[in-house]
């Protein structure tokens, strides 16, 4: 009789065990297809960047800056990327956010290429590019805090240290750096 009662609380814990990594590895390869959910999202803007400055070239010789520092902080995402940077490559792809925050006033400054038709649509495409890289970013931050929360838990936290290896995985958060931040802080609204 007690060997059952040991037999059923060992597969019990031998349960628990299975279940928690298997929760463990689910929420880690769910944090990572929302790091490549970000991938595309950057893509997009990327080409949706190029195909504007294409359109924006005959009115202005602002785009031949534009383009190199895109291109420029494209190259160093892609590096950071590749090396295993997430802080660089978080950065760059900020510094590109920036530069598109920004074409709206360049384009006050130019009011046939403002009326431009195809012009207008890659505007929109720039915002709704970014509206989703932001919902992208949140979905891979909140799922990540999930993450995080999980293998911090009590009994969880023992699960992780027995599998290390697999299921301690270190992943860094897409944030605003801190001059978006400041100025998110600081503004007022004008009327």
């Amino acid at each position: 009789m007690t060997g059952i009662i040991i037999l059923v609380i060992l597969v019990l814990i031998f349960g628990f065990i299975v279940m928690t990594y298997n929760t463990l590895i689910s929420l880690i390869e769910a944090t990572r297809n929302d790091q490549k959910q970000i991938d595309i999202q950057l893509d997009r803007r990327f080409k949706v960047f190029e195909s504007l400055i294409n359109v924006v070239k005959k009115y202005m010789d602002y785009e031949q800056t534009t383009l190199k520092d895109v291109v420029a902080l494209r190259g160093q995402a892609q590096q950071a990327k590749a090396s295993g940077d997430e802080q660089g490559r978080i950065a760059a792809e900020n510094k590109i956010s920036s530069i598109a925050s920004n074409l709206n006033l360049v384009f006050e400054q130019y009011p046939d290429l403002k009326a431009n038709q195809n012009c207008m649509q890659l505007q929109e495409e720039i915002v709704s590019t970014e509206n989703k890289l932001a919902y992208a970013k949140q979905s891979y931050n909140d799922r990540l805090e999930q993450y995080n929360a999980a293998k911090k838990s009590f009994f969880t936290s023992m699960i992780v240290s027995l599998f290390k290896a697999k299921l301690d995985t270190d992943f860094t958060y897409w944030q605003l750096n801190d001059t978006q931040r400041t100025d998110q802080e600081s503004y007022t609204v004008k009327l």
